[in-house]
């Protein structure tokens, strides 16, 4: 029986990965090799900063809130312990938006977390 090799499929995965890579810079996008090397490097990055994105979103977050609660003579730290002991159930993406888009609300927040400070 004859060796059998990857024949149709070999092609068609080789020109999956070249579409995947197109784009990239000089033989990064041409040759296989180059490619191949590239397109795992990438969606290492990709995987790794998939997880990174939630971090930064996180931090820009607390700053956020942070300026806005300083603003009221109030840290951080103080406001979220206080809406904490205060049975507030609000994430912080949504404080932060609050403390840009609707200061009075955040004012209202900022007070009831210095009752129960």
């Amino acid at each position: 029986m004859p060796r059998a090799r990857k024949g149709a499929a070999r092609k068609r995965a080789r020109n999956r990965l070249l579409k995947a890579t197109k784009g990239y810079w000089g033989a990064r996008s041409k040759l296989y090799s180059k490619a191949s090397e590239t397109y795992v490097r990438a969606m290492a990055y990709a995987f790794r900063d998939r997880k990174r994105k939630k971090r930064d979103f996180r931090r820009l977050w607390i700053i956020r809130i942070n300026a806005a609660a300083k603003q009221r003579g109030m840290n951080y730290s103080r406001f979220i312990n206080g809406l904490t002991k205060a049975n507030v159930e609000i994430d912080r993406k949504m404080l932060s938006e609050t403390a840009v888009n609707d200061p009075t609300a955040f004012d209202e927040l900022v007070e009831l977390s210095k009752q129960h400070v």
